[in-house]
């Protein structure tokens, strides 16, 4: 008996394995350690060092299909857990504070700036226009939409996709404030906003999501399932008859539906997927991403408070939660106003900017599933 056949796992292990191990471990790391998105990171950290030893049961081998691959199969081929997760997400949201100060929904579409900016970039650099599309919505800084996506346009390209989308987005509170600043003044940085206390009625909470559903099938009907999962999720909030299954939708649903994503994903991390130089300027082209929309909310809002009165200026910063990282580019902003000015209270505003993000960000990524076939 040979040293090959009494272990084979060792004999064949690789060091593109031993560095895929060691991704997961960073992975897991970060979960528990740093607490970044540790619902996700966590198991598709695991995930990835089952995939990664050599004759794991865990994926498909010769013929027998594993676990995860099953996992895959049954929840991300079909899109089924993104979409899962967006009921979720629509249950979390409260868009009350939107209705307030309806003109920051624009800083949702002025912050997806970054998704076509790269888009191009992503082409530039060989890319071709489905693998770019796949790449440029990690700048939509909603995990579940760049899954969405790349599971329908570069399924190839999962794995480093998703784990740019969710690293960046845990990694919010690092990349917002010096992109902010680099782009601000103080002066700018201090400015008081309005608050608005006016009530917002529930029927029109109940109507909304329905009307945005409507709207976003008649421009972007590719859209529909991505739009009309996060407003069916906000519909069962708001309604009023369903509290305990919009509070289970928010916990039960949202934690477990995001477990068995992240341990999904990782089967598609091998190390011959995973360990090549197009997965390191995937990264490079998220983290533009995720700059250039901070770029274009800040800017669109320099560039609205040409035209406002004194009285009525918005504090630039705000637009940065254009972004749908929703809620934590909120608390972000509204933690560097507060040590600008500790007078200067942002949260709501930001909060409202930080919901049209989210709708921006879907509607974004049903814009992109539209409109790349046409150019196939």
């Amino acid at each position: 008996m040979n040293f090959e056949s009494l272990l084979p796992v060792i004999y064949n292990i690789t060091w593109q394995h031993l560095v895929m191990i060691g991704v997961g471990i960073t992975l897991i790391y970060l979960a528990i350690a740093k607490q970044y998105e540790p619902t996700l990171l966590l198991p598709m950290g695991f995930g990835a060092i089952l995939v990664n030893i050599p004759f794991s049961a865990a994926k498909t081998i010769d013929g027998v299909e594993g676990a995860l691959d099953v996992l895959y199969t049954a929840g991300i081929a079909n899109e089924m857990f993104p979409l899962l997760i967006f009921i979720a997400i629509g249950a979390m949201i409260d868009f009350s504070p939107l209705f307030k100060n309806p003109i920051l929904l624009l800083f949702g579409a002025a912050a997806q700036f970054g998704i076509f900016a790269t888009i191009f970039m992503a082409t530039m650099m060989g890319f071709d226009l489905k693998e770019a599309a796949s790449i440029g919505i990690i700048g939509a800084a909603d995990g579940p939409t760049s899954i969405f996506v790349s599971s329908r346009f570069a399924e190839h390209l999962l794995g480093p996709i998703s784990v740019a989308a969710y690293s960046y987005m845990a990694l919010v509170p690092i990349i917002i404030p010096p992109v902010v600043r680099l782009l601000t003044t103080k002066k700018e940085r201090c400015i008081h906003m309005e608050s608005k206390s006016k009530s917002v009625s529930k029927t029109a909470l109940i109507i909304f999501p329905i009307v945005v559903t409507a709207i976003a099938g008649i421009i972007a009907p590719a859209s529909i399932p991505l739009i009309g999962f996060l407003m069916f999720g906000n519909l069962i909030r708001e309604c009023g008859v369903l509290n305990s299954l919009s509070k289970s939708a928010q916990n039960e649903l949202a934690n477990l539906v995001t477990i068995l994503l992240g341990i999904s994903i990782a089967s598609t991390m091998t190390a011959d997927r995973f360990i090549n130089f197009d997965t390191l300027k995937i990264i490079g082209l998220g983290l533009i991403a995720f700059i250039f929309d901070i770029f274009g909310g800040v800017a669109f809002a320099k560039l609205l408070n040409l035209f406002m009165p004194l009285n009525k200026k918005i504090n630039p910063m705000v637009g940065a939660c254009g972004i749908s990282a929703f809620p934590m580019a909120a608390r972000v902003v509204h933690g560097m106003g507060q040590k600008e000015d500790p007078t200067n209270y942002l949260l709501m505003h930001a909060v409202s900017a930080n919901v049209g993000g989210q709708i921006g960000s879907v509607v974004a990524g049903g814009l992109i599933l539209a409109l790349v076939p046409l150019f196939f």
